[in-house]
């Protein structure tokens, strides 16, 4: 493979060997890993503000997605259908390590979620010298276009998908003799697979992205299938999100709207291939 390499240290010219392809990559996962141990160090010290105000802020009736619910069940003459004042769970540790244990293990979650866009820009910098010139000009704003579509991604899951899920399972009971008290590292866990979770799901126009430049789907494939893309969002939806309408056409809309994205993109991979192509 041929390099193109800013760093002095390395050949700027002709093949690399497997152990030079192996020092630039660890250098680059020491970084990419250092960035998450930074943050999550900070995230470790801003313990008040990362679980009072962000972890338990779902927990909060005054929490922002549950007023904008209740302005929007005003707003359609519903009353107070979609208000919510009330969760009535309260947390709990039952392990004598339980709360440092999380602690650190959130702040960990903490430093991936901020430090993400540069793990990506370090992705981008070992795989870009392999690059043909053309490939490079077309996957100009991948770091961008894929560290904010996560970002989105994770506000999505938070503001979202998070606060139905802790109201409906915090407050569901099989009988009014059952109390929910909920074991804090069971909490936490949720709300951290479903904000992952739901920045993953975020990245899928970048997917089809490479998938189309790989020749795997085509933007009339994309569009053939749409009708099952609709079904399996309602699944994804109704697995992801607590078991009511509402919810899960909060979610389905903006999953429907990346597919169509996807859809867009895989159009325009297709056409710069083809005009490339015509180039030559």
């Amino acid at each position: 493979m041929s390099r193109e390499l800013p760093e002095a240290d390395l050949p700027e010219e002709g093949e690399m060997s497997f152990l030079e392809h192996l020092e630039v990559l660890r250098w680059h996962l020491v970084r990419a890993v250092s960035s998450i141990f930074v943050f999550a160090v900070v995230a470790f010290i801003a313990k008040g503000f990362i679980f009072d105000t962000i972890l338990l802020g779902p927990k909060n009736a005054d929490f922002w997605t549950y007023r904008k619910l209740c302005e929007l069940s005003e707003r359609f003459g519903l009353s107070d259908l979609l208000c919510i004042t009330d969760i009535p769970f309260e947390l709990i540790n039952i392990s004598m390590a339980g709360q440092f244990t999380t602690h650190i293990v959130v702040s960990i979650i903490a430093g991936f979620i901020i430090s993400f866009p540069y793990i990506v820009f370090e992705t981008w910098r070992f795989i870009k010298p392999g690059l043909y010139e053309g490939e490079r000009k077309y996957a100009t704003g991948m770091v961008f276009y894929t560290s904010l579509l996560f970002i989105l991604g994770v506000l999505f899951g938070y503001y979202i998908i998070a606060p139905l899920s802790v109201n409906f399972l915090g407050s569901y009971r099989v009988s009014e003799l059952v109390v929910n008290q909920i074991d804090l590292n069971s909490y936490f866990s949720t709300i951290a697979t479903l904000v992952l979770a739901s920045g993953v799901v975020f990245e899928l126009p970048i997917l089809m992205y490479f998938l189309t430049k790989i020749g795997v789907v085509t933007p009339d494939s994309l569009r053939q299938y749409r009708r099952h893309a609709v079904v399996g969002t309602l699944i994804l939806a109704a697995v992801i999100t607590p078991p009511d309408v509402s919810s899960q056409i909060l979610v389905f809309f903006p999953l429907m709207f990346l597919y169509e994205v996807s859809i867009l993109v895989s159009a325009f991979v297709l056409r710069s291939s083809e005009k490339s192509n015509d180039d030559i």
